[in-house]
Parts: structure tokens; C-alpha cells; sequence
């Protein structure tokens, strides 16, 4: 908005005429000679509907529209970025390396109201909870009444389903004032279906020789991709400066196709940061092949990217805590040493044969950071990929989900938490999207095929109960109760202290490549050793089976630095995390590690008193102290 009007500006190279269209009127842009038009129209203000007509016939939304107040189909809103009084100013973002806790939120299911405003009220119990990344899942805008928004047609336009733009910058700047940092999913692999006129305007928007499973690819590096790759580019450093988002989770990476000598995703990430100015930003990608080249450098020929999901983690995870090994499960056997390895090296298929696709999976991941690698046991898409979009905690037994929290929230990657799963939350989340006729067909049946992977899924005793996946009801099921928060607060107060011991301890905060070493101890018990000369070593027992009494003990992690002795930091079998208790580890009879249970402990200096002791009664007297503590 400059001097009273607003410039309009649109690629258009399919046209010879774009008018843009307020209430009755309908003025003229000048014609560039690169496919653009654009120019000033005065007494259009902040609040204005318009359309683009093209070549005198129909009338169609901005591509970059900035808002869609009816939705796709209607008309697009004029909107003043420079509006908002924004008031934590001096936010400076954060890093993945100063060991962050990621929160994956739905705004539609994250409160009952779903909407920016409702979010806002709950946002000073993840503060307090010890989140420092909020990670939304797609906002720009789409057809229909609900969905995830990962078929977003409006990159620009916040969905109107939530709230204003405005109501997203106040979420941001709540955050912020809260200490916490905002990165937004977005979606740059495909367009939506329903709502999508980029065509219109231009039908190399598309790439004419790379598909996606969810329909045509973006064209980044075909016959007139440098505009297309300026409107992602742009829209990009738009959710940065105009949002003050502090980075970037990108879908499905493995979608972006480009050939170029400059990939996308490095020009993505170098526009987040140059956008960000003197903020630190975050960027993320999901990239189902395990290709480490993007967490890489620039200078080392990789996209520069800060970290990855970690999916060969979570389905060890799951194999363990659930023994099924159905569908992309069927590599993984959730025995301890995939544990120690993906804590050692991040991914666990670097190379190697994956029989359940039929080919090598993962690149080498020497040399990237712990933190590199996002950790989780729950996050939207896998918790959707069930039979019933059940939560972990719903799946395998009390303790066990216990011990495997607690590995994940001290373990060396980046821990990131799904929305609820603090107070283990006993709603689904479903795959939802509000889709009619012959498209509600298709999401119906893609989605039953999808599931079918699963051979214990794929019967016809369970197709009665799936979700429909178009109903409204399946959308407002997913919705969160925060008052289990109270109800499941011992489940809380295990969350919320491992969180806490995460972000203050100096140890676990930021552990460095090398740093860590593992071993196991029986078929479901292992241990972590993370060695620090200058705060002490910490030792992580983690037991996903039945009592383990460990004697003789020939494993040298277990053995604290001389002259100093293991004290017990938190188990997750005590009373007020809903467990039996846990005596001392280390006893006479050697090592007895708790069924189904972690155990966290740091290595103190022994007083001269204790020097002088028997091992022996240093244990009773350790675990007299840790009992009553």
C-alpha cells in the first residue's frame, strides 16, 4: 500500500490482458515484458476485495493473494502488513543447536474453538511446560471446512478457517513475549486439488516431467521456472518478515524436484535467513530417502538446511513398544542396538538394503551434529497411521511408554513432542479433509489403501471401524481437552520434569558428535553414557523389558570416573510419574535395573567421608538418599 493506493502485481504469461476487479470497476495493469503486469490502483485500501480478470473474460483469485476471506473461490482481500504493532521486539529466534524442545500443533484440533485466538490462551502452559519451538502444521489456505493442510492452494494467504492474518502475528508475538520460537510446515511439493488457478495465469506452475503421489510437481527447473521459483522463494521470506516466523519445516522434500545447479531448497534457505536479518531461524526438512546432503553446508555442496525428521527412529520405537513389524516397520527389530546407534549417528539406514522398498535407503551422516536429527515416538502423520489414530501411550504398556518418552526427551537428537501427547492425551488425531463428491471418493479410498499396508489392518472386520476421513465428525474427534492436563497429571509431571532436566542440564542440552557412547545389556536393556569432563558424565538406563539384574557386570560404561559416584537424577518409576518405585541401581548384588523403566544419573565428585567407605554402604546410603528425595 503506497500513497492512498495499492500495487497490484501478477505473472500472467498465458494472457495478453489482466484487469483487476473492485466491487463494479475494473482497471487495467500495463503489460511487462518478462509476463508480469502490475500497477498502482488508488482507492484501494486495507480491507478491499478484487479479483484478477484475465483477457476480458472470468475473474479469478491472486495467486499471491494475502488472504482468502470466503475461501479459495472467492474473492482476494488487500492486506496491510505493516498494521500490526508488533511488541516483542526484541525477539533474536533461536537455534536447533542450543538444544531445543519441538511442539507439533493443529490450530483447527489444538483447542476446541480451533482458532489463533483459543491457541493463544494455552500458550503460556507449553511455556511452562518447557517448549521452545512451536511447529505449525500448513496454514496457507484450502477448500473445505477442515483438513490438514498439506492440499494448501493459497501459499500466501493464511487460512481463513483460523482466523486473520493479524491473528497469526498475535500467536507469533505471544510466543515470542513467552520465549518461544514459531516455524511453520509448509507445503512446496504440490498443489492442492480443489481451489488451485494458477493455471490460469500460467501452465508452468506445473513441471511436465516429474510427479508427485499427490499429483503434479512444482516446476523448479523446466521451460520458465525462474518466476515459479521467485514465488516459493519469496513466499519463503514472506512467513519471516511479515509473520516473524523463525523458520521452516518442508513437506516431503523428496517431492521437490529440481536439476538446476541451484537447488530450491538451498535458495529456500538462504532467503529464510536473509529474510530473518539478525534473528537466528530454524529450517527443517522431512525427507522420507535419508539424504544427510541437506543438513550439509554450502561449502560442502549440501542445501544447508538445520536439521532432519528422523523417521528409522521412530519406527524402532514403535517395533519396540509395540512388536509389530508390518508395512515400513518390516526393516527394524526395536532391539537396543538401533537405539544406540541412532543416538550415535542419527539414522540408522546410511546405505544399506531396505527389503520393504526394494532398494538402498539413507546416505552417510558423518559428522552431523546430535541435534541434526529430530526425534520423536508421535507426530500427525504417524499418529493418523493406524487403525484407529491412536496415541503411542494407547498401544503398549504404562511403563514402557514411560522409559521410551524418557528416552526420547533425554536422548542426544532434537526431541519433538505431537500436540497433547504431553498429558498423553486420549483423543485421536485422524487424517481429516472436508472433501465432496468424487474427491471425498477418491481421499476415502486412497486413504483405506494407504492403511492397507498393514496386513492386520487390511481386513474386513476392521473397515466398519475406520474413520471417514471427509466427515466433519472425524475432524471435531481430533479435537484436544486440555482439562486431562489435570486428569493424566502424573503423565504431566513426567513430561514436564524431563523436559526441565533436558533444557538446564548442560550435559544432555547440547551433546556434540562423539560425545556419546552406548552398549546393551540384555535383549530390551540398554545404557547411554554421555562423557563430559567439565560437568560430569551422565548415565541412561533404559529397560523395555522385565527386571534386569545385571551380574557380573564386564561393561565399562556402567563405571563412573574415578573418585566419583552415580547419583540417581530422575527414574521413571517413581510414585508421581505412576510407577512402583525404584530402589538404587548399583546394589550389592551388582546392577538391577528396573522392568520397563529409565533411569537418568549424573556422576558427582565423592566427598572424602565416602572415600573412605565400602562400596557397599555408599549404595544403601545412596539409595536411603534417593528414596527419600
Amino acid at each position: 500500500m503506497i500513497h492512498g493506493g495499492v500495487s497490484f502485481r501478477v505473472w500472467a504469461p498465458l494472457r495478453k490482458k489482466v484487469e483487476v476487479v473492485i466491487g463494479d470497476k475494473a482497471r487495467a495493469l500495463d503489460a511487462e515484458p518478462n509476463g508480469y503486469f502490475s500497477g498502482m490502483i488508488l482507492g484501494a485500501t486495507d480491507g478491499s476485495l478484487y479479483r484478477f480478470r484475465v483477457d476480458g473474460g472470468d475473474a479469478f483469485p491472486d495467486p499471491a493473494s494475502r488472504f482468502q476471506p470466503h475461501g479459495p473461490h472467492g474473492p482476494s482481500q488487500v492486506v496491510d502488513p505493516q498494521s500490526f504493532a508488533w511488541t516483542a521486539t526484541g525477539w533474536k529466534g533461536l537455534e536447533v543447536r542450543e538444544g531445543q524442545i519441538i511442539y507439533e500443533m493443529h490450530i483447527g484440533t489444538f483447542t476446541q474453538e480451533g482458532t489463533w485466538h483459543a491457541a493463544i490462551r494455552e500458550l503460556p502452559n507449553l511455556a511452562k511446560l518447557g517448549v521452545s519451538v512451536l511447529e505449525l502444521m500448513p496454514i496457507a489456505d484450502f477448500a473445505g471446512r477442515f483438513g490438514w493442510g498439506y492440499d494448501g492452494v493459497d501459499m500466501f494467504a493464511a487460512c481463513r478457517l483460523y482466523g486473520s492474518p493479524d491473528d497469526v502475528r498475535r500467536f507469533v508475538d505471544t510466543a515470542h513475549s513467552l520465549g518461544m520460537a514459531v516455524i511453520l510446515d509448509v507445503v512446496y511439493n504440490h498443489f492442492g486439488a480443489d481451489g488451485n488457478y494458477t493455471g490460469q495465469y500460467s501452465r508452468d506452475y506445473v513441471s511436465t516431467k516429474h510427479k508427485t503421489d499427490w499429483g503434479e510437481a512444482i516446476n523448479f527447473d523446466g521451460p520458465n521456472s525462474g518466476p515459479v521459483r521467485e514465488f516459493f522463494t519469496i513466499n519463503a521470506g514472506y512467513w519471516i518478515s511479515e509473520f516473524h516466523m523463525d523458520g521452516l519445516r518442508i513437506d516431503a522434500t523428496q517431492n521437490i524436484y529440481d536439476d538446476s545447479p541451484d537447488h530450491i531448497l538451498a535458495a529456500i534457505t538462504r532467503e529464510v535467513r536473509r529474510a530473518a536479518g539478525k534473528r537466528h531461524t530454524i529450517v527443517i526438512g522431512e525427507n522420507e530417502p535419508q539424504q544427510v546432503k541437506l543438513i550439509r553446508p554450502a561449502e560442502q555442496g549440501g542445501y544447508g538446511l538445520d536439521a532432519l525428521w528422523n523417521d528409522d527412529l521412530h519406527h524402532s520405537a514403535i517395533v519396540a513398544l509395540t512388536g509389530r513389524t508390518e508395512a515400513y516397520y518390516t526393516d527394524y527389530t526395536g532391539m537396543p542396538q538401533e537405539f544406540i546407534s541412532a543416538s550415535k549417528y542419527g539414522y540408522l539406514y546410511q546405505g544399506q538394503w531396505y527389503k520393504w522398498q526394494k532398494q538402498r535407503r539413507g546416505t552417510p551422516s558423518k559428522g552431523a551434529e546430535p541435534c541434526a536429527f529430530v526425534t520423536f515416538i508421535e507426530n500427525h502423520d504417524q499418529v493418523a497411521n493406524s487403525a484407529y489414530g491412536q496415541r503411542v501411550h494407547e498401544v503398549t504398556s504404562p511403563g514402557r511408554y514411560r522409559a521410551m518418552i524418557a528416552f526420547i526427551l533425554l536422548g542426544p537428537g532434537t526431541p519433538m513432542l505431537f500436540q497433547g501427547q504431553e498429558f498423553n492425551s486420549s483423543k485421536p488425531f485422524y487424517y481429516f479433509a472436508d472433501q465432496q463428491g468424487d474427491i471425498a471418493q477418491l481421499v476415502r479410498n486412497g486413504r483405506r489403501e494407504f492403511l492397507y499396508q498393514w496386513r492386520s489392518v487390511a481386513t474386513k472386520q476392521l473397515d466398519q471401524y475406520m474413520a471417514d476421513p471427509c466427515s466433519e465428525s472425524t475432524f471435531v474427534a481430533s479435537k484436544l481437552d486440555h482439562s486431562e492436563r489435570v486428569k493424566h497429571s502424573k503423565a504431566f509431571a513426567l513430561h514436564k520434569d524431563l523436559i526441565r532436566i533436558r533444557r538446564n542440564d548442560p550435559v544432555l542440552r547440547s551433546p556434540c558428535h562423539g560425545s556419546i557412547d552406548g552398549a546393551v545389556l540384555s535383549e530390551t536393556a540398554f545404557v547411554l553414557r554421555y562423557f563430559n569432563e567439565e560437568h560430569g558424565d551422565r548415565l541412561l538406563l533404559v529397560n523395555l523389558g522385565r527386571l534386569l539384574g545385571y551380574n557380573p557386570a564386564p561393561e565399562p560404561l556402567l563405571a563412573p570416573p574415578e573418585d566419583r559416584r552415580w547419583e540417581v537424577v530422575l527414574s521413571t518409576e517413581d510414585p508421581k510419574y505412576g510407577g512402583w518405585g525404584t530402589p538404587f541401581p548399583e546394589n550389592d548384588e551388582n546392577w538391577c535395573i528396573p522392568g520397563e523403566s529409565a533411569i537418568l544419573l549424573r556422576s558427582r565428585q565423592m566427598t572424602p567421608t565416602e572415600r573412605q567407605r565400602p562400596l557397599k554402604t555408599i549404595w544403601r546410603q545412596s539409595a536411603r538418599r534417593d528414596d527419600n528425595e
